[in-house]
């Protein structure tokens, strides 16, 4: 039986499609907790400050005032999921600072992925979640594309419009993860790939040694990135009014 908190330290990369080119790739600091549960080394708590952390008011519903698993269950449980073991995918807080472009609610039987709920967080606090899963709720495998209409504004550089094709392989010794963004002859692919390993507190250590400053680190590059974009000559848009459901 597998023991949670486990420490993700992955790669992120993007890559544009249309013009201006623009691709980069990052390490960045994941973690994959059963998130009813308080376990964790000293340096990680749920709901409480530390040097690292996950609070249930940053997931599941509006940033700042999610209800956590309880959130999730419901979701998955209204999709005929009401017997999936849940777990949550996402960058932990670092001395009380988190911004999560993405985390991943993953509901799991018999430890095969069959349904996941993709929380997208853009920079201006909007948030809006994906639901994905095979028509019969199979196991999810790495070949299963799972195609959902793009409705949140993310980067100010693309169209609401198009499509999102979500991939997942969730495996006992690594998580990937790729979605393939297309509106026409424009979008980007974006990945997420690291292997699985018990969170420890050198874990964590190491993390903040590596990338320091953990989230804050996050939204920086994603400012830096936008920079570079826009000397590119790509064209930016507003952020229009974010969509009233929470989960599509």
């Amino acid at each position: 039986m597998r023991r949670f908190p486990e420490h993700i330290p992955a790669t992120t990369s993007h890559s544009r499609r249309g013009g201006p080119d623009h691709a980069f790739r990052y390490g960045v600091d994941y973690v994959l907790i059963a998130p009813e549960s308080d376990d964790g080394p000293a340096l990680f708590s749920r709901n409480r400050f530390n040097l690292a952390s996950v609070h249930d008011r940053n997931h599941g519903g509006r940033p700042k005032a999610g209800k956590g698993a309880s959130w999730a269950r419901t979701i998955f449980a209204g999709r005929g999921l009401s017997d999936a073991d849940i777990l949550l995918l996402t960058q932990p807080c670092f001395l009380g600072y988190v911004f999560n472009p993405v985390s991943f609610w993953l509901a799991m039987k018999d430890g095969k992925l069959c349904a996941a709920i993709a929380e997208v967080t853009n920079t201006y606090g909007d948030r809006h979640s994906y639901f994905c899963a095979n028509p019969d709720l199979a196991p999810l495998g790495p070949r299963d594309r799972i195609k959902v209409e793009k409705l949140m504004h993310v980067s100010p550089f693309q169209e609401i419009a198009g499509d999102y094709a979500f991939q997942f392989d969730i495996r006992p010794e690594k998580v990937s993860i790729r979605i393939d963004f297309r509106n026409g002859n424009t979008g980007l692919v974006a990945t997420l790939t690291g292997p699985r390993a018990p969170l420890t507190n050198t874990a964590i250590l190491g993390a903040l040694l590596r990338r320091p400053a953990g989230a804050l680190r996050t939204i920086a590059l994603i400012y830096w990135q936008a920079l570079r974009l826009k000397r590119k000559g790509a064209r930016f848009r507003a952020r229009p009014v974010p969509p009233n459901q929470e989960v599509s």
